[in-house]
């Protein structure tokens, strides 16, 4: 690799990483808000949360990397297009074609680095990330110490008053609504949690439990206690049961290797088929678009509107093959074996097209009527923001 080479390497590299970074934070952000009822709703600590938030990552990561050598690619090829670089390469034999290497070198790099996190470490991270959900759905515990607060769970709801620092529940209120026909209500001055042999014990001490069957207008029972062992282990998450893993939580070696006996029907086996094409198609994506801002803006441009035109026709083309292979890869390939060849065909197509583009054995233009609307838009845009 020459100089010019490692230059644009460098340049592009650098780019791809601080869009990567950027993007990845935003979504991750939007994507932490969400998993926000983890701690607030569900009383996990800080940790749980940042922790479950963060194995979205690797996921996250796979979605925006393509877009993110897309948006390097066009800032580098518009940064050297304004510097008048791209005018001096073009004169001096660097053609397009040429400048294939040094951003074939980055882009394969990323593209391996899609892969092994697609086929690895995003299965991995999906896995934890549904046990780390499951087991924070079900820390009952955790569900139900908070103060002045009424939580539902499973059937039940529970309301404390005061915890006190040595354990001691005050002001204790416990229903049991799981059968519709029949409503159970424990009220308890005080209690505390005890850790049997048999698991989790709530003792309730002074209190009262009042029994109501055929709805509200029905007479009561109520039955006061001393002391009262209330079963939370019928609350929690038997840990012999087996988590339902969906097709994106499994590790690439167990959907590959999934027997037809296995699956739950035809549409299981669908997903499964849908989501192993996914993980297959997701690194050919950077190459497609760094090929098509390639293309695009890989000639030296003297007017604004040809470069605006040429940027307006990049984005189209990196939205339309997108949209494509997500339909492929989400649909297609989930209901039939065929949409297999065009989730891949999508990709490599758009690969090969715009590599024949530049290298001059094919010509792409959009038409002129929406060339000359794009171009009349740009203008009109970029005027009224030099007015404002």
């Amino acid at each position: 690799m020459n100089l010019v080479s490692r230059y644009i390497a460098r340049q592009f590299g650098f780019a791809f990483l601080v869009c990567l970074v950027v993007l990845t934070l935003l979504a991750w952000m939007v994507g932490a808000l969400r998993e926000f009822n983890v701690m607030t709703a569900q009383g996990q600590s800080v940790l749980v949360f940042l922790a479950i938030s963060s194995l979205a990552l690797p996921a996250l990561m796979v979605v925006v990397a393509p877009l993110a050598v897309f948006l390097a690619a066009v800032w580098l090829l518009q940064r050297l297009n304004a510097g008048s670089e791209l005018v001096v390469l073009n004169a001096a034999g660097y053609s397009p074609s040429r400048l294939i290497t040094p951003f074939a070198g980055i882009t394969g790099l990323v593209a391996a680095g899609i892969a092994a996190v697609t086929l690895y470490i995003q299965p991995a991270s999906q896995h934890e990330l549904t046990a780390w959900r499951v087991a924070a759905a079900a820390d009952v515990v955790q569900h139900f110490l908070k103060e002045g607060q009424f939580t539902a769970l499973r059937g039940f709801t529970f309301h404390i008053r005061e915890r006190q620092p040595d354990g001691t529940l005050l002001g204790i209120f416990v229903q049991d609504a799981r059968d519709k026909g029949k409503t159970k209500t424990y009220i308890a001055g005080t209690g505390k949690i005890v850790d049997t042999a048999t698991g989790l014990v709530l003792v309730l001490n002074n209190g009262s439990l009042q029994q109501q069957e055929g709805g509200a207008s029905s007479d009561a029972s109520i039955v006061t206690f001393e002391q009262y062992q209330f079963d939370l282990s019928q609350l929690a998450r038997d840990d012999n049961d087996a988590i339902n893993y969906k097709p994106r939580d499994r590790y690439t070696s167990e959907l590959w290797n999934a027997q037809p006996s296995e699956m739950k029907g035809p549409a299981e086996r669908g997903r499964v088929r849908g989501e192993l094409v996914d993980r297959f198609t997701a690194p050919l994506y950077p190459i497609a678009f760094m090929l098509i801002a390639l293309a695009a803006l890989g000639q030296a441009r003297t007017t604004r509107q040809g470069r605006a035109s040429a940027i307006g026709f990049a984005i189209l083309s990196v939205v339309v093959v997108r949209i494509l292979g997500f339909i492929a890869t989400q649909s297609l390939s989930v209901h039939s074996v065929g949409g297999v060849y065009i989730a891949f065909g999508v990709p490599i197509l758009t690969s090969l097209i715009y590599l024949a583009v530049i290298t001059g054995h094919l010509r792409l233009s959009l038409p002129r009527g929406l060339t000359n609307w794009y171009n009349d838009l740009t203008s009109r845009l970029a005027n009224r923001a030099a007015r404002a």
